[in-house]
């Protein structure tokens, strides 16, 4: 299952409903979101600093994490990354696929 990296920020809107709800709360939104498209949360941590979330969270699919990207930005409590993540395996996989490339001005 595709996994990606989330970074997060939080609007001043979404801080105030951090507040109000407590992290807690945000856990059981996400998983729930998650969750109901056959995705799992498989880390998540509040920080402080550029990112104030970050989450690391399996989908079925690339489609599932952007139906997702999209909702929760329309709603402008967050700024958010996703970052896919590749395996080791994924990585070698790769680098043995011919590429047919030039660069420019060769």
């Amino acid at each position: 299952m595709p996994k990606f990296l989330i970074q997060a920020t939080y609007t001043s809107e979404g801080t105030k409903g951090l507040l109000k709800e407590g992290a807690s709360g945000r856990r059981a939104a996400v998983d729930q979101v998650v969750s109901g498209l056959g995705g799992k949360v498989e880390a998540m941590y509040f920080a402080f600093g550029q990112d104030d979330l970050v989450m690391i969270i399996d989908f079925p699919d690339p489609v599932s994490m952007a139906a997702v990207s999209l909702t929760v930005k329309a709603g402008g409590a967050l700024h958010t990354r996703a970052t896919p993540l590749l395996t080791v395996d994924e990585i070698d996989e790769a680098s043995r696929r011919q590429v047919a490339f030039r660069a420019p001005g060769s």
